[in-house]
């Protein structure tokens, strides 16, 4: 069995984003009906409901604990226990690695990440409140299936297969002057194919994607389930919403429409459940009953929300 439990199905800044006065974010911030507040993109997985591994750390990470008991300290185990074992991480973006500042608590845990992103957390200062006596940092090598293990290196039957798909540096390692996309390397943006031991049960997750490659297509091909980057519905969408300046393609991020959009790719693509995670606050699929919901959801899509649970 895998359990998937989605965290957060927001963007960087989740919805309603908190300087965000844009038609979606009235709408949730004013309880519209049709919509839900969304903390920023993570889920959790487990093989047991017992314990479980975080994939992706968000700012909104206490509270997201808080609000899902499958994460709670269960008492039987005394003053200090957590159900949580580590962390996988995708790239190095803040909406996804700033929520490890709140594993801080001297507790046992492990980290997982590409030998890129792992640099980037040892060159910033403030993730050493991250004492390496209880946690350990672990290299991800692309294209390399492992089991996850607990800080004792207990195996949970839990596996992983990382790969690379197109994207982009995180915004706050851009830099402008080493080459081609913002200095981006191949293990900036990873996506991950995740299964148990047991019986072999698997689903890919891919928070971020700047397009769909031959390769990828072929990749998730046949797949039970897909949690796919959904951050925006068209490219220009911030821009025609007036509060940025950028295309999602700018931002390393495929849309959800248009003749080379996320919905449009995957109609040749065998996948059984298809699931828009990593939605930002401008998004109109966001809002039940719009067009571009409607859209989504007649073309096989679901739209991932908070507290929601995937099972296989």
């Amino acid at each position: 069995m895998l359990k998937v439990l989605v965290l957060g199905s927001g963007a960087g800044g989740g919805s309603p984003q908190w300087n965000c006065n844009a038609e979606v974010s009235r709408a949730v911030r004013s309880r519209q009906p049709g919509t839900s507040r969304r903390t920023q993109s993570s889920i959790a997985v487990s093989v047991d409901e017992r314990n479980w591994f975080l994939f992706n750390a968000s700012p909104d990470l206490g509270s997201q604990i808080q609000d899902h008991k499958q994460l709670h300290p269960d008492p039987s185990y005394g003053l200090r226990h957590s159900p949580i074992l580590g962390t996988v991480l995708t790239n190095g973006d803040v909406d996804h690695v700033a929520g490890l500042l709140t594993l801080r608590e001297s507790y046992p845990l492990a980290i997982y990440a590409t030998k890129r992103v792992q640099s980037v957390l040892k060159q910033n200062a403030i993730f050493n409140v991250l004492n390496p006596k209880f946690v350990d940092r672990r290299d991800l090598l692309l294209n390399k299936k492992i089991e996850l293990r607990t800080k004792n290196k207990k195996p949970t039957g839990l596996f992983v297969e990382p790969f690379s798909v197109p994207g982009k540096v995180a915004l706050w390692l851009e830099d402008k002057k080493v080459g081609k996309n913002f200095g981006t390397v191949e293990e900036d943006t990873i996506a991950l194919k995740i299964s148990s031991k047991d019986k072999e049960e698997f689903f890919y997750y891919i928070p971020a994607c700047a397009n769909m490659t031959t390769d990828l297509a072929k990749k998730i091909k046949g797949s039970p389930l897909v949690l796919f980057d959904g951050t925006l519905w068209r490219d220009d969408e911030m821009i025609v919403s007036k509060v940025g300046v950028k295309t999602g393609k700018r931002m390393g991020h495929m849309s959800n429409s248009g003749s080379r959009g996320t919905i449009a790719v995957f109609k040749d693509i065998d996948v059984k459940r298809k699931v828009f995670i990593h939605i930002n606050t401008t998004n109109p699929i966001l809002v039940k009953g719009s067009e571009e919901r409607k859209f989504a959801e007649n073309s096989g899509w679901e739209v991932s929300y908070d507290g929601m649970e995937l099972v296989l």
